[in-house]
């Protein structure tokens, strides 16, 4: 039982992780690109690298740059899972091995 534990346990580690790091990627890169944008002469280069990372959001997301995130964000949370899932099958197998 205390194996099944641990392995829920790390899954659901590696699935709230594997969650919030794009959102934390994509909001820090929001961040910068907002601050970018109060320097004299920089304000129509920041307002174009806004406006492109909201389409490529967009082709996501259905329209809305929201949605976007959210899929991406469920997809690594999904390819997380499955990572950390293989992991620990490898580290049983090489356990029973040795």
């Amino acid at each position: 039982m205390n194996i099944f534990a641990n392995f829920i346990r790390s899954l659901l580690l590696s699935m709230v992780f594997s969650f919030v790091a794009p959102m934390l990627f994509v909001g820090s890169l929001w961040t910068v690109i907002i601050l970018v944008s109060y320097f004299p002469g920089l304000q129509e280069l920041t307002q174009v690298i806004a406006q492109d990372i909201s389409q490529f959001l967009m082709v996501f997301g259905s329209g809305t740059p929201l949605q976007g995130v959210l899929v991406i964000c469920l997809t690594c949370c999904f390819v997380g899972a499955l990572f950390d899932a293989y992991a620990f099958y490898r580290c049983q197998i090489l356990r029973l091995n040795s």
